[in-house]
């Protein structure tokens, strides 16, 4: 369930400004907040099932929105590749300690503050 919610919450991080107000509201709340469908409801004088209808049309709209351009897949794959760069960087940056390069270690750490910068976005 954990991951389910976790999924949940990057489809609506990544995609949430398609849905309505309501639709996004209510998947806040439900995802977000951790409201029930019955207290959702409650608060908004309607009933569970009407609730539930607008979070089930906004997750295949924002499920349908991912297998479509798959934003989240080459986010964490992107993710993954920086860090790669990173560690392969500060590899650079040690075997260089032997030969003191000035220009392999600025190079080095132009690399690695480029990686960082990028995984900062």
């Amino acid at each position: 369930m954990k991951n389910q919610a976790f999924r949940m919450t990057m489809l609506f991080d990544f995609y949430g400004d398609v849905l309505t107000d309501r639709q996004k509201e209510f998947y806040d709340l439900y995802y977000n907040e951790d409201l029930s469908l019955a207290e959702i409801a409650e608060n908004y004088g309607i009933t569970r099932q009407g609730v539930r209808d607008v979070i089930v049309r906004a997750e295949a709209i924002l499920t349908e929105l991912e297998d479509k351009t798959g934003l989240i897949r080459r986010f964490h794959a992107m993710r993954s590749q920086l860090e790669d760069i990173v560690t392969a960087a500060d590899g650079i940056l040690e075997r260089n300690a032997g030969y003191e390069d000035a220009q392999i270690d600025a190079l080095a750490r132009q690399i690695r503050s480029a990686a960082e910068a990028m995984s900062q976005e």
